[in-house]
């Protein structure tokens, strides 16, 4: 895992989570900081475990503590951020001595981690799109009547 410990040392990740929890502070519906990537993180490792997928636990943790991070570039007025996080998870993966086969399937996963088509792409994506809706606590959440989500997305039951 010392690939992925070079991701959450990278000035460049360290930089896009910091802009994403400030432009979060005051946000009463679900945060993308470090907590939600780390949550999104494990989760997805469980399904690989459950499902006995061939996903390394280094895959799956660069895809997940990336899989926000263009969030500081949409609140700054940028592209989607899927697409900026995408674009960044490129960067700081090369720089982390990730190969460019395993940039390019983080970065797809990342790509399409919000589009329920992610179900039918490779695995790494599948299981980042759900674990990524599956972090979110909205069964306890007080917001949950204001959030904009459509209800097949919420996670309104705890995964078992």
């Amino acid at each position: 895992m010392e690939r992925v410990n070079n991701i959450i040392n990278h000035p460049l990740w360290i930089d896009a989570v910091s802009d994403i929890e400030h432009s979060e502070k005051d946000r009463k519906f679900c945060r993308h900081g470090r907590e939600h990537l780390l949550d999104t993180a494990r989760i997805a490792y469980v399904f690989s475990l459950e499902e006995k997928l061939n996903i390394s636990k280094e895959m799956i943790y660069a895809a997940a503590l990336l899989h926000d991070i263009g969030r500081s570039e949409a609140y700054a007025g940028g592209l989607p951020h899927e697409e900026a996080g995408a674009a960044l998870a490129r960067k700081i993966l090369l720089e982390c001595d990730f190969d460019h086969n395993e940039v390019d399937l983080i970065a797809d996963a990342i790509q399409s981690h919000r589009e329920k088509s992610a179900l039918k792409n490779d695995v790494l994506s599948r299981i980042l799109y759900m674990a990524d809706k599956k972090s979110r606590m909205c069964l306890f959440c007080d917001a949950r009547n204001e959030c904009k989500w459509d209800f097949e997305k919420m996670n309104v039951t705890l995964y078992i």
